[in-house]
């Protein structure tokens, strides 16, 4: 089994703030996390190069021959066939950039610490060859090609459980994984494939048009709405209408409202009767909060609504203003529109806010990530302990 090894390249900052928690390679876009595509379609083992402190949860292997992959370059058929014919001490490169390298162990030591490719061989590949994540708002653009892609990867030679006779099918991609419980619904597929998780419900009166990925022991609750390209990761709850959104699991959104053109970390909450705005009354380019450049950019996207990070959480009937961006661990409530950039640990609404402090954030998780039968270790507390000290500058009234 071939070694591969994941990097975050100088590009991280841009998926803030579900990077802050996470290699990029980790986060979910189409039905697989970056890295459980790379583990299929190279039949290998990954592990990581991220950031120093989420280097003991994500922590690399280094064996005598080495792929070295972009963590935030996507696989398919083409690229996956460059990297295999790779010799040893050859790269892939596109302007500059690393796409990825065999390496043994001696170079990948000279390239870790000497930050060169001097002696390694470089293969120059063009635009055409690979797809490469830029920003966190790529994970809703790339998602419906991507769940297509893995659609075929992971229903490939497979046949699906059969569908139950009082569900209305329309189109031949909707896969069934064991254990699904599908109630009276509807599942359209003609406009993108539909792939259903192990243990995985839908309850009913929900409407589905593809493409849908919904992870393992996750549930569509009645009367759901859901547009395509949607992916749920695992144990999460979902209600209200959904548009081109991305949760990355365990995570729920179990009410009435809408969501659109968004990214939903995970052991978020979304209050019954929440909505965001994907778009600008006078339709101009959405801008959102870049944590590089510390002010808001132009996205050059006229749809993109909310950008969550792990473990934030807001009340009921909570609006949220086109392309807003909440940090990690944030509590949202109150009337009116919150501010369009929420740091990472902050209480409160449009009234303002203050600082969520450590001790009873780390207690919520735990009582959270207990529910789903999962527990708050130590490394997970490093993590989060962290981002409360690095992300204090945007907390800008706890220095006045």
């Amino acid at each position: 089994m071939k070694n591969i090894i994941l990097f975050d390249d100088d590009s991280w900052a841009n998926f803030l703030p579900l990077a802050f928690t996470r290699p990029v390679s980790e986060l979910r876009v189409g039905i697989l996390s970056i890295r459980e595509k790379w583990e299929k379609h190279l039949d290998a083992k990954a592990s990581y190069i991220t950031q120093e402190y989420l280097a003991e949860k994500y922590p690399i292997e280094i064996k005598e021959h080495n792929y070295i992959i972009n963590g935030t370059v996507l696989p398919d058929e083409k690229l996956t066939l460059l990297i295999s014919q790779l010799d040893h001490n050859e790269a892939l490169l596109w302007d500059d950039t690393l796409i990825a390298a065999h390496l043994d162990k001696v170079q990948f030591d000279n390239l870790v610490q000497k930050d060169s490719l001097d002696e390694i061989t470089g293969i120059e590949i063009s635009r055409d060859d690979f797809v490469k994540l830029h920003h966190v708002s790529d994970i809703f653009l790339q998602n419906d090609e991507e769940l297509r892609r893995d659609f075929k990867l992971l229903t490939k030679g497979r046949t699906s459980e059969s569908l139950p006779d009082h569900v209305i099918v329309h189109g031949d991609n909707v896969f069934v994984e064991k254990g699904v419980q599908l109630e009276h619904c509807v599942l359209n597929s003609d406009t993108g494939p539909i792939y259903i998780g192990k243990n995985a419900t839908i309850m009913d009166g929900a409407m589905v048009r593809g493409g849908l990925s919904l992870g393992e022991g996750s549930v569509l609750k009645m009367g759901a709405k859901i547009y395509g390209a949607t992916t749920i990761g695992p144990y999460s709850k979902v209600g209200g209408e959904v548009n081109n959104c991305v949760i990355q699991g365990f995570s729920n959104k179990a009410h009435d409202g809408f969501l659109g053109n968004s990214v939903i970390g995970e052991w978020c909450n979304i209050g019954a009767d929440s909505n965001n705005s994907n778009l600008k009354n006078n339709y101009t380019n959405v801008r959102t909060w870049n944590y590089d450049s510390e002010r808001f950019e132009d996205t050059g996207l006229r749809f993109c609504g909310l950008i969550m990070g792990d473990h934030s959480k807001c009340a009921i009937n909570t609006m949220f203003n086109t392309g807003t961006v909440v940090g990690v661990s944030a509590n949202i409530f109150g009337e009116g529109f919150p501010r369009n950039f929420v740091p990472s640990f902050s209480w409160g609404g449009k009234q303002g806010f203050m600082t969520y402090k450590l001790d009873k954030a780390l207690e919520t998780a735990e009582i959270v990530m207990a529910r789903r039968d999962r527990s708050l270790d130590e490394k997970e507390v490093t993590i989060l302990q962290k981002v409360y000290d690095s992300t204090s500058k945007f907390r800008k009234w706890e220095r006045s």
